[in-house]
Protein backbone atom coordinates (compact mmCIF):
# COMPACT_ATOMS: atom_id res chain seq x y z
CA UNK A 1 0.00 0.00 0.00
CA UNK A 2 3.24 2.50 0.95
CA UNK A 3 4.61 1.40 -2.42
CA UNK A 4 1.64 2.03 -4.35
CA UNK A 5 1.21 5.75 -2.84
CA UNK A 6 4.92 6.78 -3.31
CA UNK A 7 4.39 5.09 -7.17
CA UNK A 8 1.38 7.78 -7.81
CA UNK A 9 3.42 10.76 -6.10
CA UNK A 10 6.02 10.01 -8.19
CA UNK A 11 3.79 9.76 -11.39
CA UNK A 12 2.01 12.96 -10.10
CA UNK A 13 5.26 14.35 -9.70
CA UNK A 14 6.57 14.11 -13.26
CA UNK A 15 3.04 15.05 -14.69
CA UNK A 16 3.40 18.12 -13.08
CA UNK A 17 6.72 18.89 -14.07
CA UNK A 18 5.89 18.15 -17.61
CA UNK A 19 7.80 17.72 -20.73
CA UNK A 20 11.23 19.16 -21.07
CA UNK A 21 11.81 22.23 -22.55
CA UNK A 22 13.69 23.15 -25.86
CA UNK A 23 16.23 25.19 -25.63
CA UNK A 24 17.29 27.41 -28.31
CA UNK A 25 20.25 25.18 -29.86
CA UNK A 26 17.19 23.14 -30.61
CA UNK A 27 14.55 25.84 -31.96
CA UNK A 28 17.52 26.70 -33.99
CA UNK A 29 17.99 23.12 -35.63
CA UNK A 30 14.35 22.72 -35.84
CA UNK A 31 14.24 25.98 -38.08
CA UNK A 32 16.48 24.88 -40.16
CA UNK A 33 18.05 28.35 -39.98
CA UNK A 34 20.73 30.82 -37.97
CA UNK A 35 20.07 34.36 -37.99
CA UNK A 36 23.20 36.06 -36.90
CA UNK A 37 23.94 39.45 -36.68
CA UNK A 38 26.56 41.28 -38.16
CA UNK A 39 27.75 44.92 -38.62
CA UNK A 40 28.31 45.58 -41.92
CA UNK A 41 30.10 48.81 -42.25
CA UNK A 42 32.97 46.81 -40.72
CA UNK A 43 35.40 45.75 -43.05
CA UNK A 44 37.14 43.96 -43.52
CA UNK A 45 34.69 42.13 -40.66
CA UNK A 46 31.58 43.19 -42.53
CA UNK A 47 30.86 44.53 -45.57
CA UNK A 48 28.82 44.12 -49.07
CA UNK A 49 30.48 43.76 -52.28
CA UNK A 50 30.00 45.46 -55.49
CA UNK A 51 26.60 43.29 -55.80
CA UNK A 52 25.63 44.16 -52.59
CA UNK A 53 25.85 40.77 -51.02
CA UNK A 54 27.45 40.19 -47.36
CA UNK A 55 31.31 39.65 -47.14
CA UNK A 56 33.42 39.70 -44.86
CA UNK A 57 35.45 37.39 -41.67
CA UNK A 58 32.25 37.73 -39.14
CA UNK A 59 30.09 36.83 -42.34
CA UNK A 60 32.21 33.70 -43.13
CA UNK A 61 31.93 32.90 -39.36
CA UNK A 62 28.33 32.88 -39.37
CA UNK A 63 28.61 30.85 -42.67
CA UNK A 64 30.60 28.13 -40.73
CA UNK A 65 28.41 28.17 -37.56
CA UNK A 66 25.42 27.45 -39.78
CA UNK A 67 27.30 24.46 -41.36
CA UNK A 68 28.31 23.15 -38.42
CA UNK A 69 24.67 22.93 -37.38
CA UNK A 70 23.43 21.83 -40.23
CA UNK A 71 20.78 24.51 -41.22
CA UNK A 72 21.16 27.66 -42.96
CA UNK A 73 22.61 31.41 -42.53
CA UNK A 74 20.96 34.59 -42.57
CA UNK A 75 22.91 37.38 -42.33
CA UNK A 76 21.01 40.45 -40.62
CA UNK A 77 22.96 43.44 -40.76
CA UNK A 78 22.97 45.15 -37.42
CA UNK A 79 24.49 48.49 -36.59
CA UNK A 80 26.97 48.47 -33.47
CA UNK A 81 24.25 50.25 -31.07
CA UNK A 82 22.01 47.58 -32.07
CA UNK A 83 24.08 44.81 -31.17
CA UNK A 84 21.94 43.34 -27.91
CA UNK A 85 18.93 44.93 -28.24
CA UNK A 86 18.40 42.72 -31.84
CA UNK A 87 19.27 39.87 -29.88
CA UNK A 88 16.98 40.59 -26.76
CA UNK A 89 14.32 41.60 -29.31
CA UNK A 90 14.67 37.81 -31.17
CA UNK A 91 15.35 39.39 -34.13
CA UNK A 92 18.34 37.19 -34.34
CA UNK A 93 20.10 34.19 -32.52
CA UNK A 94 23.28 34.60 -32.48
CA UNK A 95 25.33 37.74 -32.65
CA UNK A 96 28.80 37.44 -34.69
CA UNK A 97 29.50 40.91 -34.59
CA UNK A 98 32.70 41.94 -33.30
CA UNK A 99 31.35 42.32 -29.82
CA UNK A 100 33.78 43.34 -27.06
CA UNK A 101 33.32 41.37 -23.71
CA UNK A 102 32.18 44.03 -21.29
CA UNK A 103 31.14 43.19 -17.56
CA UNK A 104 28.56 45.85 -18.45
CA UNK A 105 26.93 44.22 -21.56
CA UNK A 106 27.76 40.82 -19.63
CA UNK A 107 24.39 41.77 -17.56
CA UNK A 108 22.47 41.79 -20.38
CA UNK A 109 23.72 39.58 -23.24
CA UNK A 110 25.68 35.84 -22.84
CA UNK A 111 29.32 35.84 -24.09
CA UNK A 112 31.34 32.88 -25.41
CA UNK A 113 35.06 32.90 -25.15
CA UNK A 114 37.33 35.05 -27.83
CA UNK A 115 36.99 34.47 -31.27
CA UNK A 116 39.10 37.70 -32.51
CA UNK A 117 41.10 40.07 -30.88
CA UNK A 118 41.81 43.81 -32.39
CA UNK A 119 44.31 46.26 -31.73
CA UNK A 120 43.48 50.03 -32.08
CA UNK A 121 44.95 53.25 -34.16
CA UNK A 122 44.77 56.42 -34.65
CA UNK A 123 43.32 57.77 -37.88
CA UNK A 124 42.98 61.19 -39.02
CA UNK A 125 43.73 63.16 -42.01
CA UNK A 126 47.44 63.49 -43.83
CA UNK A 127 47.37 67.37 -42.97
CA UNK A 128 46.20 67.21 -39.45
CA UNK A 129 49.37 67.65 -37.62
CA UNK A 130 48.54 65.00 -35.23
CA UNK A 131 51.26 62.47 -35.14
CA UNK A 132 50.41 60.28 -32.06
CA UNK A 133 47.49 59.31 -29.53
CA UNK A 134 48.59 61.57 -26.84
CA UNK A 135 48.46 64.15 -29.58
CA UNK A 136 44.80 64.05 -29.71
CA UNK A 137 44.08 66.14 -26.35
CA UNK A 138 43.57 69.41 -27.96
CA UNK A 139 41.27 67.90 -31.40
CA UNK A 140 37.85 67.08 -31.88
CA UNK A 141 37.60 63.66 -32.42
CA UNK A 142 34.90 60.83 -32.86
CA UNK A 143 34.02 57.55 -32.74
CA UNK A 144 31.16 55.08 -32.48
CA UNK A 145 28.49 55.59 -29.48
CA UNK A 146 29.01 52.31 -27.29
CA UNK A 147 32.03 50.51 -28.99
CA UNK A 148 35.01 49.84 -26.72
CA UNK A 149 37.43 52.27 -28.67
CA UNK A 150 34.88 54.87 -28.40
CA UNK A 151 33.99 54.54 -24.46
CA UNK A 152 38.40 54.49 -24.27
CA UNK A 153 38.55 57.71 -26.60
CA UNK A 154 35.75 59.76 -24.59
CA UNK A 155 37.07 59.08 -21.34
CA UNK A 156 40.70 60.03 -22.06
CA UNK A 157 39.47 63.18 -23.90
CA UNK A 158 37.80 64.49 -20.77
CA UNK A 159 40.56 63.23 -18.23
CA UNK A 160 43.62 64.86 -20.33
CA UNK A 161 41.01 68.15 -20.17
CA UNK A 162 43.12 70.29 -22.82
CA UNK A 163 40.59 71.82 -25.19
CA UNK A 164 39.54 68.47 -26.93
CA UNK A 165 35.97 67.02 -26.80
CA UNK A 166 34.31 63.79 -28.20
CA UNK A 167 31.60 63.46 -30.83
CA UNK A 168 29.51 59.63 -30.50
CA UNK A 169 27.90 58.69 -33.93
CA UNK A 170 25.79 56.01 -34.93
CA UNK A 171 27.45 54.14 -37.38
CA UNK A 172 31.24 53.66 -38.03
CA UNK A 173 30.35 54.93 -42.05
CA UNK A 174 29.00 58.31 -40.40
CA UNK A 175 32.34 58.65 -38.78
CA UNK A 176 34.66 58.29 -41.56
CA UNK A 177 32.81 60.73 -43.04
CA UNK A 178 32.78 63.08 -40.35
CA UNK A 179 36.81 62.88 -40.23
CA UNK A 180 36.72 63.24 -44.40
CA UNK A 181 34.47 66.04 -44.78
CA UNK A 182 36.78 67.35 -41.63
CA UNK A 183 33.66 67.31 -38.80
CA UNK A 184 36.20 65.75 -36.26
CA UNK A 185 39.94 65.35 -36.79
CA UNK A 186 40.84 61.97 -36.01
CA UNK A 187 39.26 58.87 -34.44
CA UNK A 188 40.48 55.42 -33.32
CA UNK A 189 39.54 52.45 -34.90
CA UNK A 190 40.45 48.92 -34.77
CA UNK A 191 44.34 48.59 -37.19
CA UNK A 192 41.94 45.86 -39.42
CA UNK A 193 39.38 49.04 -40.57
CA UNK A 194 41.96 51.69 -40.73
CA UNK A 195 44.04 49.86 -43.38
CA UNK A 196 40.60 48.49 -45.15
CA UNK A 197 40.06 52.40 -45.06
CA UNK A 198 43.55 53.83 -46.17
CA UNK A 199 43.92 51.07 -49.37
CA UNK A 200 40.50 51.07 -50.00
CA UNK A 201 40.61 55.01 -51.61
CA UNK A 202 37.17 55.59 -50.63
CA UNK A 203 38.34 59.02 -48.18
CA UNK A 204 41.12 60.49 -49.93
CA UNK A 205 43.74 61.71 -47.53
CA UNK A 206 43.30 59.49 -44.34
CA UNK A 207 46.17 58.25 -42.68
CA UNK A 208 47.04 55.77 -39.62
CA UNK A 209 49.41 58.27 -36.80
CA UNK A 210 50.34 55.73 -34.43
CA UNK A 211 48.75 53.24 -32.12
CA UNK A 212 46.53 53.29 -28.99
CA UNK A 213 47.54 52.71 -25.95
CA UNK A 214 44.23 50.23 -25.39
CA UNK A 215 44.81 46.56 -24.40
CA UNK A 216 43.70 44.05 -26.91
CA UNK A 217 40.42 44.22 -27.69
CA UNK A 218 38.86 40.60 -27.57
CA UNK A 219 35.49 39.86 -28.77
CA UNK A 220 32.93 36.99 -28.38
CA UNK A 221 30.28 35.43 -30.48
CA UNK A 222 26.70 36.61 -27.88
CA UNK A 223 23.49 34.62 -27.11
CA UNK A 224 20.87 35.03 -24.83
CA UNK A 225 22.67 34.89 -21.47
CA UNK A 226 19.95 32.44 -20.46
CA UNK A 227 21.14 29.83 -22.99
CA UNK A 228 23.23 27.85 -21.70
CA UNK A 229 23.34 25.14 -23.81
CA UNK A 230 23.74 27.40 -26.91
CA UNK A 231 26.09 29.35 -25.35
CA UNK A 232 28.04 25.88 -24.53
CA UNK A 233 27.99 24.77 -27.95
CA UNK A 234 29.25 28.38 -29.41
CA UNK A 235 32.06 27.85 -27.14
CA UNK A 236 33.10 24.12 -28.62
CA UNK A 237 32.80 25.88 -32.08
CA UNK A 238 35.37 28.53 -31.42
CA UNK A 239 37.71 26.00 -29.97
CA UNK A 240 37.49 23.97 -33.09
CA UNK A 241 37.70 26.69 -35.32
CA UNK A 242 40.91 27.52 -33.95
CA UNK A 243 42.10 23.56 -34.02
CA UNK A 244 41.29 23.04 -37.19
CA UNK A 245 42.98 25.87 -38.62
CA UNK A 246 39.86 27.46 -39.81
CA UNK A 247 40.45 30.20 -38.11
CA UNK A 248 43.91 30.95 -39.58
CA UNK A 249 42.79 30.43 -42.45
CA UNK A 250 39.95 33.12 -42.34
CA UNK A 251 42.06 35.43 -40.58
CA UNK A 252 44.70 35.08 -44.12
CA UNK A 253 41.73 35.60 -46.43
CA UNK A 254 40.21 38.54 -44.59
CA UNK A 255 43.22 40.12 -43.13
CA UNK A 256 47.18 39.61 -43.13
CA UNK A 257 50.01 39.38 -40.83
CA UNK A 258 49.72 36.00 -38.30
CA UNK A 259 46.38 35.96 -36.56
CA UNK A 260 46.00 37.68 -32.89
CA UNK A 261 46.66 35.00 -30.32
CA UNK A 262 43.08 34.66 -28.80
CA UNK A 263 44.67 33.24 -25.39
CA UNK A 264 45.38 35.13 -21.81
CA UNK A 265 47.66 34.02 -19.76
CA UNK A 266 45.96 32.60 -16.16
CA UNK A 267 42.09 32.90 -18.12
CA UNK A 268 41.88 31.56 -21.54
CA UNK A 269 44.04 28.35 -22.74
Amino acid sequence: MKFRHFAGGLIAATIAAGPALADKLDDIIASGKLRCSVVLDFPPMGSRDADNNPIGFDVDYCNDLAAALGVDAEIVETPFPDRIPALVSGRVDVGVASTSDTLERARTAGFTIPYFAFTNVVLTKEDSGIDSYESLAEHTVGSVAGTYEGIQLEDDIKAWDKGGSFRPYQSQADVFLALAQGQIDATVVTSTVASSIVSGGKYEGLTIAGDAPYLPDYVGLIALRQEYGLLNYLDLFINQQVRTGRYEELYAKWLSGPAPDLTIDKAYR
